[in-house]
């Protein structure tokens, strides 16, 4: 398939806001309530026919900047400033193929961003999202699925200067050896309010919504076997908490396995490594420290690429996640002894392919399975924020994907009923119906991922924007 010459014409905003069923805590700060931001891109092809696709991510408050001087508002505004910054880029670029739209404009929308004083991994998120919008309206024009394209490199993927250490590369080959999975295991999240057991939890606090609340009652509701779970940074109170887990899990989950994220809790590498001591010294913890498969960046990212992991990753492979903010940083990643990196949508389907075409040239000097990549969540919401993401994971090959928006979340709540249904029939294998809507499917810890093979990326229904707020202008910079 030759990659089409595409020409950005419009790029329409769209926000809706969403409230969480459950308090979700995950490094310094709780989230009770969010939104999600949907892109709607007019492309014209080469032949004149004009065709629109769509992308949608939730706009998250203290994760992409975590400067406690800025409000969640200020972070929303800086994440739609970057919108903004790379609209503009890709509106008065040249007709290119999706991937030289991307490539080209990325110095530029990085260094636009550093003067209005937004980072590096804010600064992605607007290419990540048009990007996605561009490539389902490429994919929709074609009649073939994200897979299906893809394979085919329809993007137009190629060596270029902003990726110079994979010259030569044979992007088409890599891509066509792809091999998407119909299946993925779900890998529960358990953040650091969740309750454990129903001993955590007073009655008084309980939403009762029919949905499970506990750790106990998802175990028992989804069967999970893969498990993400959340370290704090204090030592004793994280080798507490998790043992509290560890109980459960040994009940409830056999053969479970388990990846501990540090959300960069940790001040340096030597006091993550004393959390694993600690994990190690435990009788409590001797089933769960066999299973954590690896530990997701445990240190602040101030310091994360100038610490030598390589300590902490003798016991365990240690993957970056904050600290991948741009598309070199694997390659310094790697230097501090970062074997793995996590694949997000958010941080754009073009660097996981990158970086997965990293691991496979990495791996194949090194003479082993060392490099990897790890599917990690950011609340993907029901319908196409969800799909797209687990798209792409089934496009890399993994076997599991972390996976909280099904939890923190009630499925469709805050769409409209008649939307939800339209994803339920056209994605049945992926949703199943529940008395307050359609809800993902979960059976045995897995997703069935069959219905993603459709036209377009990762949904063969879109959502409608007339229930939506138009995006507000972004209020940024701050003085």
């Amino acid at each position: 398939m030759t990659a089409p010459r595409i020409t950005l014409e419009d790029l329409r905003c769209f926000e809706w806001p969403f409230r969480l069923r459950l308090p979700f805590r995950f490094g310094v700060i709780t989230v009770t309530h969010g939104r999600q931001a949907v892109l709607v891109a007019r492309v014209r092809l080469e032949n004149g026919r004009v065709v629109e696709g769509m992308a949608a991510e939730t706009l998250a408050a203290k994760w992409f900047d975590k400067d406690p001087a800025l409000t969640d508002e200020q972070n929303e505004h800086q994440l739609r400033r970057a919108i903004e910054i790379a609209r503009n880029a890709y509106l008065a670029a040249g007709p290119s193929t999706p991937f030289a739209l991307f490539a080209d404009s990325y110095a530029g929308v990085l260094a636009q961003a550093a003067i209005e004083r937004l980072p590096p991994l804010v600064a992605g998120f607007g290419p990540a999202l048009i990007d996605r919008a561009i490539l389902d309206a490429v994919l929709r024009a074609h009649g073939v699925s994200f897979a299906t394209g893809m394979r085919a490199n329809v993007a137009g993927i190629a060596p270029h200067p902003a990726i110079a250490d994979l010259d030569g590369f044979d992007w088409n080959g890599f891509l066509a050896g792809l091999s998407p999975q119909p299946r993925i295991a779900a890998r529960h999240t358990v953040g650091l309010v969740d309750p454990i057991t129903a001993s955590d939890q007073p009655a008084a606090s309980r939403v009762e919504d029919g949905l499970p609340e506990t750790l106990e009652e998802v175990c028992t509701t989804y069967g999970h076997t893969h498990f993400k779970l959340k370290v704090g940074g204090d030592v004793a109170a994280d080798v507490d908490r998790l043992s509290r887990i560890a109980a459960v899990l040994d009940r409830l989950a056999p053969g479970y396995v388990t990846t501990l994220d540090g959300n960069e809790q940790y001040a340096d590498a030597e006091a993550a490594l004393a959390l694993w001591r600690a994990i190690e010294a435990e009788p409590r913890l001797a089933r769960l420290r066999q299973s954590v498969l690896f530990i997701e960046q445990p240190v602040k990212r101030a310091a994360a690429l100038a610490a030598d992991m390589t300590p902490l990753a003798t016991y365990r492979p240690v993957i970056v996640d904050e600290s991948d903010g741009t598309l070199d940083a694997f390659l310094a990643a790697r230097e501090r002894g970062y074997t793995g990196v996590s694949s997000k949508n958010c941080k754009g389907f073009y660097k996981s392919l990158v970086n997965l075409a990293r691991c496979r040239v990495w791996n194949g000097e090194a003479g082993a399975e060392r490099f990897f990549m790890s599917g990690e969540d950011l609340t993907t919401l029901a319908g196409l924020c969800v799909q797209q993401d687990l798209a792409l994971v089934s496009l890399l090959g993994l076997g599991h994907v972390e996976r909280n928006g099904h939890h923190f979340v009630d499925g469709f709540a805050g769409r409209p009923r008649a939307e939800a249904e339209r994803f339920l029939v056209a994605h049945p294998g992926l949703y199943r119906p529940s008395a307050r809507g359609p809800r993902l499917a979960i059976t045995e810890g897995m997703l069935d991922l069959g219905s993603l093979d459709c036209a377009g990326f990762g949904s063969a229904v879109l959502p409608g924007t007339a229930a939506m707020e138009p995006m507000p202008k972004a209020a940024w910079p701050v003085s």
